[in-house]
């Protein structure tokens, strides 16, 4: 045969020589995974890292941290959505959320559409997921792991490795997929010794499990505008407790005179604006210098005033979490 022939042929039994290893080696994995999980009720037992202890509890959040611990030791497997066998890591991520009563697409790149947008992995929580980009020759999404605090998520991670806890890195984006009230419960659960002593402490715990709001976030735009003082009125016309502008009042249905109900509108409020530009500093803007302001000027504006409110409320907030 010529020279190029050869080439071709010597790189054909390479490849089968490879195919062939994978095969056998995922067959053996798979079949002493199988072996194990029976015994042990399909909880990963090879797998030597935990969950971090941020994320114990009994919330939502906590709960899916739990959900996806008992499938640290399964082996990955491309495609894979069955644990008795493998799983890839869209796969554990669909079986996790379904086993909470949460439906997800099948794919990483499909997974990556759900939820909301949380801004940094600094504002992430338990149970949201974190997607990553990581073939510059084909764009998009192609892997997925579920945080679970302090830098770390679980994943299935690529052939030859298992589910386990690793290092989240720096990843492409982050959606979040509980619902709202769900992960509002869990962060009132943290926020609600914070904020013992602070006046209408109950009515921030419940508008922010309502609408997916931190409690000490609430709590801190009430100091800030008002000074928890129900009748204020400031220089421009806002009024009350969280100090609504009267157009704003009425679109949101808000009495401002009404504690209960002007806090539960700046948690829908403050829900919205965040959805809309993917951060809680650029809600805090929008609340205080308007969201057209925020668009136009495409992130904070650079008002002196509008930048201190956002210090000054994310400052507290962070006393009170």
């Amino acid at each position: 045969m010529d020279g190029l022939t050869a080439v071709h042929s010597r790189i054909a039994e390479i490849q089968n020589r490879i195919l062939t290893f994978a095969s056998t080696s995922a067959t053996s994995t798979s079949a002493a995974w199988s072996s194990a999980a029976a015994a042990a009720g399909l909880t990963g037992t090879s797998a030597t890292s935990a969950a971090p202890a941020s994320a114990a509890g009994s919330g939502p959040e906590a709960r899916v941290v739990a959900e996806a611990s008992k499938y640290l030791g399964v082996p990955y497997a491309w495609g894979g959505t069955d644990p008795s066998v493998g799983l890839d890591c869209s796969g554990l991520v669909q079986l996790v959320y379904g086993g909470l009563g949460i439906d997800l697409p099948r794919t990483s790149s499909q997974q990556a559409t759900a939820g909301t947008p949380v801004a940094s992995l600094g504002e992430a929580r338990p149970g949201d997921l974190v997607f990553f980009d990581n073939s510059p020759s084909r764009p998009g999404i192609d892997h997925v792991g579920i945080y679970v605090g302090d830098g770390k998520m679980i994943a299935a991670p690529q052939a030859g490795e298992t589910v386990r806890v690793q290092d989240v890195g720096t990843p492409t984006l982050i959606r979040r997929v509980l619902p709202p009230a769900a992960a509002a419960a869990s962060a009132a659960s943290s926020a609600g010794a914070g904020l013992a002593g602070v006046p209408y402490a109950d009515l921030f715990t419940a508008a922010g499990a309502r609408h997916g709001v931190d409690p000490a976030l609430l709590a801190a735009v009430a100091k800030v505008e008002s000074g928890f003082d129900t009748s204020a009125v400031s220089s421009a016309g806002a009024t009350g407790l969280m100090q609504f502008m009267p157009a704003t009042a009425r679109e949101l249905g808000v009495d401002p005179s009404d504690p209960a109900s002007s806090v539960d509108g700046a948690a829908r409020y403050l829900r919205r604006l965040t959805d809309r530009f993917g951060s809680t500093d650029l809600a805090l803007a929008a609340y205080n210098a308007g969201p057209g302001t925020v668009a136009r000027h495409g992130g904070i504006p650079p008002y002196a005033e509008t930048q201190s409110y956002v210090r000054r409320v994310t400052g507290a907030a962070a006393a009170w979490s």
